[in-house]
């Protein structure tokens, strides 16, 4: 990697951090709203607290959780009774994600209330001037013959469908095609489908705050891999996330995972490692 590349990443302060947890605080509070939409009673919904968002979107949700505790304002211990009693109200367990940039109260107040880790998220990022020098290095296979297109109107159904399909190996198909369903109807979201032969085999979706794109939604049907079609994903939203005026893309994978592999070998690099804490 040359001194330029090096250059271009913004260095992982706290600074960087606010924007990558902002983006992802705000684009599920706005998926909590669009549950809360699409069906009416779940109970779906998010308070702030602390500069925290705490999310309820149904009690084994992964997005019911905060986000961003820390971040913005150091925490007291009524602000932890207040973000429990939101979720405990619901019948939900209570779990808090914490990037090791928020503030040192966190920590000592998390162990103190009995909270433990159970599992670790590598937050990566990419500066997006920088992609098109690294989208495309060593691909895997990337076919002319896929086209990307942003979902189109009446189109979610469709979009889910191919989500779900592509978790249907893993027995999380069902589950998929929820989360898809309420995605597609989630304000300020950008999905993507990708095609091979005018079928979709591939979906991709992009939330974008504060100049942040996050990169989500991946999903490949089992007989449309290996065709790049993840690859002419990534490269449109970044394209796309560039014309909106973005200057960060990032990304969250398993520490350790194929996704993180991939996510570095197309120029994304970790910022930190998130903990999630449960009681």
């Amino acid at each position: 990697m040359s001194v330029s590349s090096l250059q271009a990443f913004p260095f992982a302060d706290l600074a960087l951090a606010r924007r990558l947890e902002g983006v992802e605080a705000t684009s599920t509070a706005r998926f909590v709203e669009a549950r809360a939409r699409l069906f009416a009673g779940c109970g779906a919904c998010w308070i702030e607290v602390a500069g925290a968002y705490a999310m309820f979107d149904g009690v084994s949700s992964p997005v019911t959780q905060t986000f961003g505790l820390g971040m913005w304002q150091a925490p007291v211990a009524a602000d932890f009774e207040r973000l429990e009693a939101f979720f405990t109200e619901r019948g939900a367990p209570v779990y808090h994600e914490v990037s090791p940039l928020a503030d040192a109260a966190v920590v000592p107040l998390l162990s103190a209330r009995g909270y433990q880790p159970f599992e670790f998220t590598s937050v990566m990022y990419q500066p997006i001037a920088a992609a098109a020098r690294t989208i495309g290095d060593g691909d895997d296979g990337a076919s002319g013959a896929v086209r990307v297109r942003e979902l189109g109107a009446g189109e979610a159904d469709l979009y889910a469908q191919t989500a779900a399909a592509g978790w249907s190996d893993s027995g999380f198909g069902d589950f998929m095609r929820d989360m898809a369903r309420v995605g597609a109807t989630t304000e300020g979201g950008h999905l993507f489908l990708a095609e091979l032969g005018g079928r979709p085999i591939a979906t991709g979706a992009l939330n974008i705050h504060d100049g942040v794109a996050h990169f989500a939604g991946a999903s490949t049907i089992p007989e449309g891999r290996r065709q790049g079609a993840q690859l002419a994903l990534l490269e449109h939203r970044m394209q796309y996330a560039a014309s909106q005026g973005c200057d960060i893309a990032v990304i969250g994978a398993s520490p350790g995972s194929g996704s993180q592999r991939n996510a570095e070998r197309h120029g994304f690099r970790i910022a930190y490692t998130r903990v999630k804490w449960r009681r």
